[in-house]
């Protein structure tokens, strides 16, 4: 079941007509993919978060402008998929009222998704899910999902840096892919990772890199995990977490069926910059913040006023994590009083796994103690386990 109550409707062949209702997608069939497509093949659910993958423009080759969304979202596209999409996976739709404009995201809109995708991927014929969303956040919903969601069945996200429709659209390319990667349970027990440009990150790691290149994203210093190549997928490495494969320390702390979105502790993130001043801080701190994560320059570094006013706020119970604005390595956390290093991870993602790490203990220990082992997984001869 769905976040509305409502199950995925399945997809058939692309002689469809899409319709809403409920605001989820239904499809109203016109024809069958056939016996000889669909025997055996892995149910896949779309998860329809909007973004620039179900946008069009004013034309073909203005893919800098904005104009409407298709009628029928993502379902428009993939009935344009058939009959290939027929002989990779049995697809079926899960359509959301997530506004598919990445400034319109909340909080309650990543909960909500998170508890949709755990729902389908909780039916026992799925296989995997695919979540479209737009690109200019892609990162930070991959990654909170990769923190909460309960399955360790895989979860691809998605999207599309042109649009539907202009001459240069990735959008179909993309979420065949998606499509096809999370059909092969390759990246099972790799938490959620993003299919972009046809290679695959984890979310952890990943991050956007441009406004508008097809090739916007990148992990840093540690590179994609795979590709998707036509029918060739290539896994060259993995997420930590996969050591945890099977065990009951591979689901995070995180269930977000013990937390409504209301209950998610807000938390701001503040930049460090030259000759910044301490009045944001000052100002968090008085609004009642909590939880404040500094993108500061080289490993993390804040400005003198910046400092002091972070002193105080410690002071008066804030906690801050310091992450760096570099894109790099950061702080390693030193066990400073108030203040937890992040290392490499970027502050968008910092500031939500702060969130989540605050929303389920008031104990600074216990957070300090998520980001080292939760925020930032290694390797080992021995799979390590995430302490509670």
């Amino acid at each position: 079941m769905t976040s509305s109550g409502m199950s995925p409707i399945p997809l058939a062949n692309a002689r469809q007509s899409a319709r809403s209702d409920g605001g989820h997608a239904e499809v109203a069939t016109l024809g069958s993919a056939g016996p000889e497509l669909s025997a055996g093949l892995p149910t896949v659910v779309v998860v329809d978060a909007g973004g620039t993958i179900t946008a069009t423009t004013p034309d073909r080759i203005s893919y800098l402008s904005y104009s409407q969304s298709l009628s029928g979202g993502i379902t428009d596209l993939l009935i344009r998929m058939y009959p290939e999409l027929g002989r990779v996976a049995k697809v079926s739709v899960v359509s959301t009222d997530i506004s598919g404009l990445s400034s319109d995201s909340t909080t309650e809109s990543r909960h909500q998704l998170s508890q949709t995708v755990d729902a389908c991927l909780a039916l026992s014929d799925v296989v995997g899910v695919v979540v479209t969303g737009g690109t200019n956040i892609l990162e930070e919903d991959a990654y909170f999902l990769d923190l909460t969601i309960r399955s360790e069945k895989p979860v691809v996200v998605t999207g599309a840096m042109h649009q539907s429709g202009t001459f240069t659209e990735d959008g179909m390319t993309n979420l065949f892919s998606a499509i096809r990667l999370a059909a092969s349970e390759r990246t099972t027990s790799f938490g959620t990772v993003i299919l972009m440009n046809d290679q695959i990150f984890a979310a952890r790691e990943v991050t956007k890199t441009d406004g508008y290149r097809l090739d916007a994203f990148a992990a840093g210093s540690y590179g994609a995990v795979g590709v998707v190549n036509a029918d060739r997928i290539r896994l060259i490495r993995a997420p930590a977490r996969v050591t945890l494969h099977g065990t009951a320390s591979w689901k995070t702390p995180f269930d977000l069926s013990r937390r409504t979105a209301a209950e998610l502790v807000r938390v701001e993130i503040v930049s460090g910059y030259l000759d910044a001043s301490a009045v944001p801080i000052q100002a968090l701190a008085a609004a009642g913040i909590k939880g404040i994560v500094t993108a500061g320059h080289g490993p993390g570094s804040m400005s003198v006023a910046q400092g002091a006013a972070m002193a105080a706020a410690i002071a008066d119970g804030v906690l801050f994590v310091s992450a760096t604005r570099t894109g790099g390595e950061g702080r390693y956390d030193d066990g400073s009083p108030g203040i937890i290093g992040a290392a490499d991870l970027t502050p968008q993602k910092a500031r939500l796994l702060l969130q989540l790490c605050m929303s389920f203990s008031e104990e600074e220990t216990q957070v300090r103690d998520w980001f080292k082992s939760i925020g930032d997984p290694q390797f080992g001869l021995r799979p390590k386990t995430w302490r509670r």
